[in-house]
């Protein structure tokens, strides 16, 4: 699997996304040819800068006349907002004209671009005017964008679609997002950072601040990473192929104002990753008769499992440590649960990384009856492990009077003897 990864320490718009993927190794003709296809009177100019001594792509949208379409404005990447076209943003943008979403769309669908580009593009648009519809009360038809309709966003989010699908990536993820601090300036008077369309666009995306107070994330940077269907994760696994730092306005001393992109394929995703919950505390007070229950509790609620370590706390006190796994959704439904159950007044969790082989369940004919075997695959479809099923082994050891240990081992020799020995991987 091909994965791009973006990181974003200084935010991101969508002129650092551009550069960042020239940077990575896509051509430049791919966004130029993808500017030029809009038809739009503008085309695009790379150049080579320094952000804080790092060196990065920069790539500007020019009009017919030569002059800079994008980010002409006095803060971070460029302004990407969209309002009721009762609204203005600045006067410097007062001759732009006023674009409704259909008119945004059918430029885009008019467009000479394979069909990836232009559902990728299109989906950034109608992002961006949900999001501005919902802002400002109003409905969608009637939301006109001036300069996130501009051409400078128009190519932008476009461009940005075209040099992705070039680059090939199946899979898009993120790190957490330096949104910036602060305020910035449009129609409406100060906002704060990062603005309203820029927060509903990121929706529970994982966000800071730090370095100066500055907006780092654009609504088109966050619409873009929407429209990619980026996912928020540690760098994973991988081997890096290609990278590339795509810069963004200005330098900013101290904080390279870069996004930066790592391409690389990883070792065919062996075990499927996710985010997993895990819930801690320490309790001296409660007899193990109660730690028992909130375990049933605990579990009967959603938690992947739920153990206790004997401790030793301070003044020599014998305690119990209770850990309980989960789905990161549902700590604050079992964290609730423990401080209702148990006597514990404070507890602790955090969030890692849980890596799982894909499961399967066959059934295997035993003397007594049919025993569950629960098969643990690799990516390549190798069996990794197999083991009998506790409960159907004890079900019918119970029910026939004969030792558990008889029974799993008759589980075992009926899989066994289907199922050739050098599929299990010890």
């Amino acid at each position: 699997m091909r994965i791009g990864y973006l990181e974003c320490f200084s935010g991101v718009s969508g002129d650092m996304l551009l550069g960042a993927l020239v940077g990575a190794g896509v051509p430049f003709a791919v966004l130029t040819e993808a500017a030029d296809a809009l038809n739009v009177g503008a085309h695009l100019e790379l150049r080579k800068v320094t952000r804080s001594g790092i060196s990065g792509t920069k790539i500007d949208v020019l009009t017919a006349d030569g002059h800079a379409a994008d980010h002409t404005h006095d803060h971070e990447h460029g302004r990407a907002h969209a309002h009721n076209h009762e609204h203005t943003h600045k006067q410097t943008h007062a001759h732009e004209p006023h674009r409704s979403l259909s008119t945004i769309l059918g430029i885009i669908a008019a467009a000479p671009l394979s069909n990836v580009v232009k559902q990728r593009a299109t989906r950034a648009f109608q992002l961006l005017g949900e999001a501005e519809a919902a802002i400002h009360s109003v409905p969608l038809e009637q939301v006109h964008f001036h300069e996130v309709g501009a051409v400078d966003t128009i190519v932008d989010i476009v461009c940005t679609a075209a040099g992705c699908a070039a680059l090939g990536a199946d899979r898009w993820l993120a790190s957490p997002l330096n949104v910036g601090s602060g305020t910035v300036q449009c129609a409406h008077g100060l906002l704060p950072v990062p603005a309203p369309a820029t927060l509903a666009l990121l929706g529970d995306a994982p966000v800071y601040s730090a370095g100066p107070a500055m907006e780092r994330v654009t609504p088109t940077g966050a619409a873009i990473l929407r429209m990619l269907d980026v996912a928020y994760a540690p760098l994973p696994a991988m081997h890096i192929t290609a990278s590339g730092y795509g810069a963004g306005g200005r330098d900013t001393p101290g904080q390279p104002n870069l996004v930066r992109l790592l391409v690389g394929e990883d070792d065919a995703q062996e075990a499927a990753e996710e985010a997993i919950a895990i819930i801690e505390t320490v309790i001296d007070d409660s007899s193990p008769q109660l730690l028992a229950y909130v375990s049933e509790l605990l579990l009967e609620a959603g938690a992947w499992d739920v153990y206790r370590v004997a401790v030793q706390m301070k003044k020599g006190r014998a305690g119990v440590q209770l850990t309980v796994l989960c789905r990161p959704d549902l700590v604050p439904t079992l964290r609730a649960l423990i401080f209702r159950e148990t006597t514990t007044i404070g507890l602790h969790w955090h969030i890692e990384h849980k890596a799982a082989l894909a499961r399967e369940f066959i059934d295997a004919q035993t003397p007594w009856g049919p025993v569950r075997i629960k098969i643990a695959r690799w990516a390549t479809g190798e069996v990794a492990n197999a083991a009998p099923e506790y409960e159907d082994c004890r079900a019918l050891a119970r029910r026939h009077s004969v030792p558990l240990k008889q029974v799993m081992q008759a589980a075992m020799r009926a899989y066994t003897s289907g199922h050739p020995r050098k599929e299990v991987r010890e």
